[in-house]
């Protein structure tokens, strides 16, 4: 009876390290994604500092409209810095192994900046909204006071509601299985593998998802909404056009990002028959939309492809033309 009640416990403190196997199923050949990973790596920071750099650059660029934008570009840095440089680890040096407080820093860091970003998306579908619906009350509504403090409301709800993520997940046991099928540290995947109930974590995985996430969603939908119902009331064509075109980027990357956690949550549910598929679709989603949103906003917005233009040296040959 000792003798089994020690061995239990000493087995429960065994496993010191993670270890990632990247791709499920396709291990083999998965080294080849880490060309396309890593050029999308890198699209994502450079453009994202582009962006933060004309920002500052730029005079004109000092509305609340684009410093959210550069709120999102901060974001986006910090959530593809989060994964990519330990997959491309995995990918080229075959580095799999983690330890537990990295992993659980991983599962804590993706899901504050997933959140976060989720939050800056709200957070600018507010500022459409006013800027569309009550334009005279713009000015005095939105202001730089106002983007600090939706900003640091933003930083606090995420801090707090994510700390119990990876707290939960640190004080289960893992006691025998240590390899994780996927390429990143998830918090589902990570809790899989441990000896005792997991129900908790599972519901607060769920219950987080839908208080943060799901009442984002809903408030940019209804502001959309509200927007659409206010422009198709202008009697105006161009005035009509015009409202729209403010916000059309904005609603692009919108419909991007939710859609997109809406398919990596299915694919997960259905995901057994080929279990690669939702793991390589989750890191897609966490290093496409870093590099998707500027290019999303150079192209549709005049004034930050002029901004782009003169900080990249552009600036003289353009006004030429």
């Amino acid at each position: 009876m000792d003798t089994t009640l020690s061995i239990t416990n000493s087995s429960r403190f065994h496993v010191s390290e993670f270890i990632l196997m990247g791709l499920p199923g396709i291990h083999e050949w998965q080294h080849w994604f880490s060309l396309p990973l890593a050029l999308l790596y890198l699209l994502a920071l450079g453009a994202n500092l582009l962006i933060l750099i004309t920002i500052q650059h730029e005079p004109t660029l000092h509305q609340p409209m684009y410093l959210f934008l550069g709120i999102l570009a901060v974001v986006d840095i910090g959530l593809a810095t989060t994964i990519m440089p330990k997959i491309l680890a995995i990918l080229w040096f075959n580095a799999k192994t983690i330890s537990l407080p990295e992993c659980f820093a991983q599962i804590y860091a993706i899901n504050s900046f997933m959140c976060m970003e989720s939050g800056i998306f709200l957070c600018m579908a507010v500022d459409r909204y006013v800027a569309i619906c009550y334009p005279l009350q713009y000015p005095f509504i939105v202001t730089e006071a106002f983007v600090i403090k939706v900003t640091v409301s933003m930083i606090l709800r995420n801090i707090l509601l994510t700390i119990p993520v990876p707290v939960l997940a640190a004080q289960r046991h893992y006691c025998s299985r240590n390899e994780i099928d996927h390429c990143l540290c998830s918090n589902l995947g990570v809790t899989s593998l441990a000896c005792d109930d997991i129900t908790i974590n599972r519901f607060y995985h769920l219950a987080l998802a839908w208080v943060v996430v799901g009442s984002d969603m809903g408030l940019v939908f209804a502001s959309y909404a509200l927007i659409i119902r206010s422009v198709l009331r202008l009697k105006s064509a161009e005035a009509t056009a015009k409202a729209l075109s403010t916000c059309s980027s904005h609603l692009i990357l919108i419909l991007f990002f939710y859609t997109a956690i809406i398919v990596v949550s299915v694919t997960h549910l259905a995901g057994r028959r080929f279990p690669f598929i939702p793991v390589l679709l989750n890191v897609l989603h966490s290093v496409i939309p870093p590099a998707l949103n500027p290019m999303v906003y150079a192209l549709r917005t005049q004034e930050l492809r002029v901004g782009f233009q003169r900080v990249l040296g552009l600036g003289e040959n353009v006004s030429r033309r």
